[in-house]
C-alpha cells in the first residue's frame, strides 16, 4: 500500500576544492548515518559526493535537510565553506524502510533527482517539491527563503542550529554543552534566525501530517 513518504537528494557542493576530501566525506557519512538511524530512514551515497535518503515520515524531512546542511557549514574548513544541494519530494510511494533506495524507483524518488538535476544550473541549495501539486508553489517559495536564511550561517550559526534541533533543549543548557555564555548562544541563534527556522518547520510539520492522515 503506497503511503506519504520523503525522498532527499543532493550531492556536495564543490567538494573537489575540498583540501581534506577524506574528513569532508567522513563527515557526510557520518551525518548519513546518525540521521537515519534516528528518523528511521534509508540512506546510500552514490557517485562519489551524491546521496539519497528516503523517510517513511515525511514530517521529518526538512529538519533532517537542515540538519545535514549544518553538520557539513559547522564542521567547515577554515578557508572553505562545505555545503550541500538537497532537493526534498514528497509524496505517496510503496517503498519501506527495509528496502534500499537504490532499489527504487517510484514518482517521489523520480522527482526528487528532478529536482536536483534543475538545481545545479541555479544557486539555490534547498528545494521542495511535492507529488500532489495542492499548495506546493506556496511550500516551494517558503522554502527559497529559508535556503537564503541558510546561505548567510557561518560555522557557529549553524553548530547553534544542529545542537538546538537535536536535542530540543533550552539555550542555558546549550551553552553548558558549548562552553559558552547563554547570551552567546542568544547570539548566535538570533543571527542564524532561529526563531523563524523553528517556526518554518513546525508548520511544514504539522503541514505533511495533515496531509499523510
Amino acid at each position: 500500500m503506497a503511503q506519504c513518504i520523503a525522498v532527499l537528494t543532493g550531492d556536495l557542493v564543490d567538494s573537489r576544492k575540498a583540501s581534506d576530501p577524506k574528513r569532508l566525506f567522513k563527515v557526510l557519512d557520518t551525518t548519513l548515518e546518525t540521521l537515519t538511524e534516528r528518523y528511521g530512514g534509508q540512506s546510500e551515497r552514490y557517485r562519489g559526493d551524491g546521496f539519497q535518503i528516503a523517510l517513511p515520515d515525511p514530517t521529518v524531512a526538512l529538519p533532517v535537510a537542515v540538519l545535514l546542511r549544518a553538520a557539513l557549514i559547522r564542521h567547515s574548513e577554515e578557508r572553505q565553506r562545505w555545503d550541500a544541494r538537497i532537493a526534498v519530494a514528497i509524496g505517496k510511494d510503496r517503498w519501506h524502510p527495509e528496502q534500499r533506495v537504490t532499489e527504487a524507483s517510484g514518482e517521489v524518488f523520480v522527482r526528487s533527482g528532478q529536482t536536483l538535476d534543475a538545481m545545479s544550473e541555479g544557486t539555490s541549495h534547498l528545494s521542495l517539491s511535492l507529488t500532489e501539486e495542492d499548495g506546493s508553489e506556496c511550500l516551494a517559495l517558503l522554502t527559497r527563503f529559508v535556503d537564503d536564511l541558510i546561505d548567510g550561517w557561518s560555522r557557529y550559526a549553524a553548530e547553534a542550529v544542529y545542537l538546538s534541533l537535536w536535542h530540543e533543549e533550552s539555550q542555558q543548557a546549550l551553552a553548558k554543552r558549548l562552553g559558552i555564555s547563554q547570551p552567546s548562544v542568544h547570539k548566535r541563534l538570533r543571527a542564524a534566525r532561529w526563531a523563524l527556522l523553528e517556526d518554518y518547520l513546525r508548520y511544514l510539520g504539522q503541514r505533511f501530517k495533515d496531509d499523510s492522515r
